[in-house]
């Protein structure tokens, strides 16, 4: 690549000006290496005046501009610790050119396979954060260690590339969503390739390309087939200013994550996949997962299996009549019907509109309004005060026969259960503040079997025995019963009654399958006009691929953008020739993650989702990294697929991913705040009782310092400041480019930042300085075996190692290093790994020569972590092809042991110190190093032996000529 130089009449650089006519616009190549240069001083291309127009005279003006950033160019390479801004675009070259990193298309089943996986990204335009490549670092430790031991690697990366974002930045200002895409994948694999990741690109992927998403419709037509996809009229999270439905998690505290705009809740016709069809499935199976716990009962918590009854309460009228309604509730504690004092419907229950008395129902009409405009998530947030509005309406409990009032309430929800609950106030603590706050009767029917309850002045939700649970009408009688056993005698009852039956219930609901959005999946279905029939696209006709269209905008009658496609929304059905109208809704962003890591065991198959042998030698996958955010919906749905492909036999697996694990999140830099009172005075924060009550002002961090634990003004210590680390974002201003980072201390120093900073597994606070400790060390390493630089900031093109045999204690140092770097990458503890080869490092610079096969296995312990050094280092050593296939080193045991005693020595039989030696040692040697000790030495020095006693390993006795006032001194 070259940086352009145009002369023109605007500059950058000090000008001689000198009058004359416009100048024609020259153009000058200038060399690629001058191109770290400009970017230090941000700037892409320099343009500057020159004195005249002549030719001679503008090649003039670039020489010297030229000559200045050569001469700044010879500085910087002085300045730099070591030269990675030459090495690492060197190798990623090289790594490019040659395919180092190409997984095999044909399969070897001599080897033993390793897929690991990082979590699809989706390119956004901002590009990648340091955030980032925590997880692909340590994916790609993972992946170069295991090809290093043997292993056929299969470590891809692609695109989640269909969505929201990219419609709305459409939207906003008319580029069309495939450009913005194709550019922020390319800005993405840019970075991705200046870390040095060793990804497989030749298998790279996007579910924005119609030969992937053909794949995706031919899934969701076998999910058709099966009765798995259906059509329901379903409520939904309804942006009108988006225009389009949003999942449950892009709607926060009633507005859309992504603008802010409201959401109302209302009933669409939508989609839908039959994910409960597979919850027990789901559930089960969590059990023989190699996965974090806390994610395991995630989506256990999340599919919420649990057993209990279903039992109908009949309406009744003014005159206590029952009418035909029946409303059904799910409880999970079926023993405390008798204690059931009022019931709940969900605002969106179907039958609540004719349950209404006339007073009432103006007041359910405007509280159901304001309930859908409120996410599930704040509904049932448990610390919300509750509210709800009576409806006018009675229902008779089924065991008694008592009216219990009908409540609208937006704590019950409608996807849950039947949408209806009986509320038991006296052991249930949400229906205990309801009940208190409207006045509702409060009835106790669980007595703790310790008796605890006292005087039931708060609700008790446990076990015990049941009280004031028996009516003679009804034949049920289950006082003095074990709750569990009430359970049993009351669903009996219930069956034989008529009155309800025993149910298995999950909060796992049907996945909600379709948007009103241009930029996604087409769905490959058809309705004809004359009835509405839906009829699946034929597989052969796959993939139906996205029309062009200019005008992305929302409809606002909730029809999709789509709609507006007219000559590729109207079309024939093949088989009977009738005019039909194509699906216009689009699947939704999860639906190409699902399956994405089938597709990178054969990318290119043309004739199936994926190859049987393929399949079958690269599943499951066996690491798979990636955020917690993640836990519950992309994993949930991803194993919902697989088991529907495993049942018709595309897969040969049960489950897709044998091992998760969770990377942390980093954390911006520490920010400093201090509080200010409303005249602008500065307080302490540690006599702030409410941070909101206070304004906050910034405080740079050169104004700050540490006192202890905290941190305080440096000009006013009495000010405890406020110190804290946030989420990178954009509005905080606190994203740090992983590109700024390669740029001033390269590759290698990020990678091995990022995974020293702390475990994998947990957050951390970015803290640029930080990077200069490992940076450090990789020079240090650098300079161990190439040698210092000369003045002019070069090196020797070789190494210092030398063709001699090692020492003991060199082999000793080298073979513990082995063995605790294998054994942190394989536990994923990188930063100990990292913590292990410093200490190498520390003790190699005491030696007096490097053996060259103690520097080479160190070269290639450190190649997962810092491939780009190791690669220069290992060609300097004398090797011809790349190092990404050498054997990784092996510890030898004989060099683990611990050979060294702690040897105590005595002087005429008094004890005067120690001395460490090897166990094998021999009395000569043990003397030796017994005089040479300074504590011993002073009384061994100038004195005549007389005797030695020693014991290998376990004592030295050294007797000495004493002179007779010596002795007495002694005695």
């Amino acid at each position: 690549m070259h940086t352009q130089f145009h002369t023109s009449t605007h500059h950058h650089f000090p000008p001689q000006v000198i009058p004359h006519p416009p100048l024609r616009r020259r153009t000058f190549t200038l060399s690629a290496h001058h191109r770290p240069i400009l970017r230090r001083q941000s700037c892409t291309h320099v343009r500057f005046r020159v004195s005249n127009c002549t030719q001679s005279s503008s090649e003039s003006a670039v020489t010297e501009v030229v000559k200045t950033l050569d001469e700044q160019k010879t500085n910087e390479q002085v300045k730099r610790a070591y030269p990675f801004h030459e090495i690492e675009p060197k190798w990623q070259h090289y790594w490019e050119e040659n395919k180092t990193f190409r997984t095999p298309d044909e399969i070897d089943n001599s080897r033993p396979k390793f897929y690991v996986l990082d979590m699809f990204p989706y390119p956004s335009g901002a590009g990648l954060h340091v955030g980032h490549p925590l997880g692909y670092t340590a994916t790609d430790i993972l992946a170069r260690f295991k090809r290093m031991q043997g292993f056929n690697v299969l470590h891809p990366m692609g695109w989640d590339a269909f969505g929201l974002p990219a419609e709305q930045y459409a939207i906003e200002t008319g580029t069309h969503p495939k450009i913005t895409t194709l550019r922020n994948i390319t800005r993405f694999t840019s970075q991705l390739k200046s870390i040095g990741f060793s990804y497989d690109w030749d298998r790279e992927i996007s579910t924005t390309e119609p030969d992937y998403y053909k794949w995706t419709q031919w899934i969701f037509l076998q999910l058709l087939k099966r009765g798995l996809a259906y059509q329901a009229e379903v409520p939904v999270n309804w942006c009108p200013a988006l225009g389009t439905v949003l999942a449950n998690e892009e709607v926060i505290d009633g507005v859309s994550e992504r603008g802010g705009h409201t959401v109302i809740r209302k009933p669409m016709r939508q989609w839908m996949l039959k994910i409960t069809a597979y919850a027990d499935r789901l559930l089960e199976d969590l059990d023989d997962l190699d996965w974090p716990e806390s994610i395991k009962e995630m989506q256990r918590n999340w599919i919420g299996r649990s057993s209990g009854a279903e039992m109908d309460f009949v309406v009744i009228n003014g005159n206590g009549q029952e009418e035909e309604k029946r409303i059904t509730v799910y409880t999970t504690r079926p023993d405390t019907i008798f204690g059931a004092t009022y019931l709940v419907l969900a605002p969106e229950h179907p039958l609540l509109s004719s349950l209404l008395s006339e007073a009432q129902s103006k007041h359910v009409e405007e509280y159901r309004e304001l309930a859908f405009k409120k996410s599930d998530l704040e509904r049932t947030e448990l610390q919300k005060e509750k509210t709800g509005v009576f409806t006018g309406c009675y229902a008779k409990n089924p065991v008694n026969g008592q009216a219990v009032p009908i409540w609208v309430a937006d704590y019950v929800l409608g996807s849950y259960g039947t949408g209806a609950i009986m509320a038991v106030p006296a052991h249930d603590t949400r229906d205990f503040e309801f009940a208190m706050k409207y006045n509702i009767p409060i009835s106790w029917v669980v007595r703790p079997d310790d008796g605890s309850c006292g005087n039931f002045e708060r609700p008790y939700s446990g076990e015990g025995s049941m009280i004031n649970s028996s009516c003679s009408e009804s034949g049920l009688d289950i006082n003095g019963l074990p709750s569990k056993e009430a359970s049993s005698r009351v669903i009996q009852w219930l069956e034989k009654s008529g009155n309800g039956k025993k149910k298995v219930n999950y909060k796992l609901r049907d996945w909600l399958f379709a948007r009103q959005r241009y930029w996604g999946e087409p769905i490959p279905v058809i309705f004809l006009d004359d009835t509405g029939e839906g009829v699946p696209v034929s597989e052969t006709e796959l993939p139906l691929t996205l029309p062009e269209l200019d005008d992305f905008t929302p409809t606002g009658t909730g029809e999709p953008p789509l709609s507006r496609a007219e000559s590729w929304v109207i079309t024939k059905d093949p088989l009977s020739g009738k005019p039909a109208r194509r699906e216009t809704n689009t699947m939704p962003q999860w639906a190409g993650s699902c399956w994405y890591y089938l597709r990178f065991m054969d990318p290119k198959n043309s004739s199936a989702l994926v190859d049987k042998a393929k399949e079958q030698y690269w599943g499951p996958v066996d690491v798979y990294v990636g955020g917690a955010e993640h836990a519950v919906l992309h994993l949930l749905y991803a194993r919902f697929w697989h088991k529907v492909l495993y049942d018709i036999g595309v897969v040969s697996t049960k489950e897709p991913f044998k091992c998760v694990i969770n990377q942390g999140i980093i954390l911006g830099e520490v920010q400093y705040t201090a509080c200010k009172d409303d005249e602008g005075n500065l307080i302490s924060a540690d006599s702030v009782d409410e941070l909101a009550e206070y304004k906050q002002e910034r405080i740079p961090e050169e104004k700050v310092m540490k006192s202890g634990d905290l941190f305080v003004l440096k000009d006013n210590p009495n000010i405890r400041l406020i110190a804290r680390a946030h989420k990178m974002s954009k509005s905080r201003g606190n994203v740090v480019n992983p590109d700024d980072v390669v740029l001033e201390y390269g590759a290698d120093s990020l990678r091995l930042y990022e995974m020293f900073m702390g475990p994998l597994r947990d957050s951390k606070t970015w803290n640029t300085s930080g990077i200069e400790g490992v940076h450090r060390f990789l020079a240090r390493s650098w300079r161990l075996v190439v040698g210092s630089a000369s003045p002019t900031g070069s090196y020797l093109d070789g190494t210092v190692a030398v063709d001699e045999e090692p020492s003991i204690d060199q082999l000793r140092s080298l073979h513990r290093c082995i063995d605790k770097v294998t054994e942190e990458i394989e536990g994923t503890r990188f930063n100990t790994g990292i913590s292990a080869m410093m200490e190498f490092i520390n003790a190699a610079y005491k030696w007096g020569k490097l053996p060259r096969s103690i520097i080479e296995a160190f070269v290639l312990l450190l190649s997962p972590y810092a491939p780009h050094m190791a690669e220069e280092l290992w060609s300097r050593l004398g090797h011809s092809n790349s190092l990404a296939y050498e054997p990784f080193p092996k510890a030898d045991a004989a060099y683990l042991k611990e050979s060294t005693v702690v040897l105590p020595v005595q002087i005429n039989g008094k004890t005067r110190g120690t001395i460490q030696v090897e166990e094998t040692c021999t009395e000569e040697e043990a003397v030796r190093l017994a005089s040479l000790d300074s504590k011993l030495s002073k009384f061994l020095d100038g004195k005549s032996i007389r005797k030695r006693i020693y014991v290998q390993g376990k004592i030295l006795n050294i007797v000495i000529d004493v002179p007779k006032k010596a002795k007495v001194a002694q005695q």
